[in-house]
């Protein structure tokens, strides 16, 4: 018998996929039928579901507080919220969308506590006050030349080794590393889209954004951590 008190298999020392490995997200159809078990109190189905999120929960919820420590607490409050309301669960969005929704929520008033407050406005301030330009302006040529706004410093190639470059391990240290420089929001949005490998539709519901939000500031968050791949390749 499932209790919400002791949930199984949350444990703050389990290892989790790396940052940098996508994850496929389940059809909405294989989380209805865990739901249905969860909750008629299926432990199995409980512990599925643990396996399917609990990496992704994670990494989310570092984006907020950083410290492993909390962000495990979050996670655990998270999984607790779910036992305890699952039965409240109506499936008006699906299983993944509310799941993700009680961690930003949880995430954002342990950020307020702890004087990290990352708010809805802020996330929208964000997405639309100006940015700088994707590619500096002056590798481009200007207007005054025969070829204007053509490449005047064209970007290197990566090389035809550049996908086994990418997966090399210090390259996926520079892009961990460059996403956690990232502002805020751009650093949500980038993780969930191209880290987790979630749709801008799943995104703008858990993040309660537009899509066109979304998508700035997930062009913004890629320019940057390309920027940064562009200036380690060219050292070398």
């Amino acid at each position: 018998m499932l209790s919400p008190r002791t949930p199984p298999a949350v444990t703050a020392g389990s290892e989790l996929p790396p940052l940098a490995v996508p994850i496929t997200s389940p059809r909405p159809d294989e989380d209805a039928e865990l739901v249905d078990g969860l909750k008629c109190r299926d432990e199995a189905a409980f512990v599925t579901l643990l396996e399917r999120y609990q990496g992704q929960l994670l990494r989310l919820a570092l984006v907020y507080c950083r410290t492993k420590d909390i962000a495990e607490e979050i996670v655990q409050d998270t999984w607790l919220a779910v036992i305890q309301g699952i039965d409240r669960f109506e499936g008006r969005a699906t299983f993944k969308t509310w799941l993700f929704q009680i961690l930003v929520n949880r995430a954002r008033t342990r950020a307020v506590k702890e004087g990290r407050s990352l708010s809805f406005s802020s996330i929208t301030d964000e997405a639309e006050m100006p940015g700088e330009p994707a590619v500096p302006p002056e590798r481009f040529r200007a207007a005054d030349d025969p070829w204007p706004n053509h490449w005047a410093l064209p970007p290197h190639s990566w090389g035809e080794s550049s996908d086994a470059r990418l997966l090399a391990a210090e390259t996926m240290d520079l892009v961990n590393r460059a996403i956690a420089q990232l502002p805020p929001a751009q650093q949500q949005v980038i993780t969930l889209r191209d880290i987790e490998g979630w749709t801008s539709e799943v995104v703008c519901n858990v993040l309660e954004i537009s899509e066109t939000n979304q998508r700035v500031l997930l062009h913004r968050a890629r320019s940057r951590v390309r920027a940064a791949l562009e200036a380690h390749f060219d050292e070398r």
